[in-house]
């Protein structure tokens, strides 16, 4: 999907900043949110990396800048929480308030009030095991589609004419797994991009893991 979350290439946003000591929780709230995550999983709450990371993009789009990395998550899994049926947000609106938060508080978790979500870019149905359609050294442009669901695929990196510079097999798909399908599993490529050709202002080859569903032959393209 497009929002906030996909900032790669965006102009007007400055490189990160890294600090090699910078520690990593900055206070103690975020140690609680790390092990908040973990046990959620085990509470039934998300069944895999790719639906976390979903619910990550669909918080608030305010509050995806401002609550910082461990605040997405929280927003995230109290999102996942209401959709699993842990609790309501009226639970986790009543004990936060009881724990001191101001009811007026920017609220980043947005869960959907129904189960219907709609998928990424669609998976080819191969088999498991086929062979895959591309090669190394074959030219691929990338899939114009803006998804509403999950997608691995950068707004950057789309309708972008790249080389397949290596065959990394089948992968589960997550533009399913994030909606709670595991099928079919979809081959995966290393596709090398000049920079120029992404909107970059210097010159380098730029690496990305691709899914199969994600890439066209050049010779198909119209």
């Amino acid at each position: 999907m497009d929002g906030i979350h996909d900032l790669g290439g965006q102009p007007g946003y400055n490189a990160l900043g890294y600090r090699r000591d910078e520690p990593v929780f900055k206070d103690r709230w975020e140690a609680t949110v790390f092990t908040l995550v973990r046990a959620s999983a085990q509470a039934g709450a998300y069944t895999n990396i790719d639906q976390f990371r979903h619910a990550v993009e669909r918080i608030d789009p305010k509050a995806y800048l401002e609550h910082g990395y461990y605040g997405r998550w929280l927003g995230a899994v109290e999102t996942l929480f209401v959709e699993a049926g842990i609790l309501t947000t009226a639970e986790i609106t009543e004990r936060a308030t009881r724990l001191g938060a101001d009811p007026n508080d920017l609220i980043a978790a947005r869960p959907n009030q129904t189960k219907t979500q709609t998928t990424g870019i669609p998976a080819k149905r191969n088999p498991t095991g086929q062979a895959p359609w591309f090669q190394v050294g074959d030219p691929v442009q990338t899939a114009q589609a803006s998804p509403l669901g999950h997608t691995r695929l950068p707004s950057y990196a789309r309708d972008k004419r790249g080389l397949i510079t290596a065959c990394q097999g089948l992968w589960p798909y997550p533009d399913l797994r994030a909606h709670g399908h595991d099928e079919p599993s979809q081959h995966l490529y290393a596709v090398t991009f000049n920079s120029l050709d992404l909107g970059f202002s210097e010159a380098f080859e730029l690496n990305l893991d691709l899914f199969e569903p994600y890439l066209n032959a050049i010779e198909t393209i119209q």
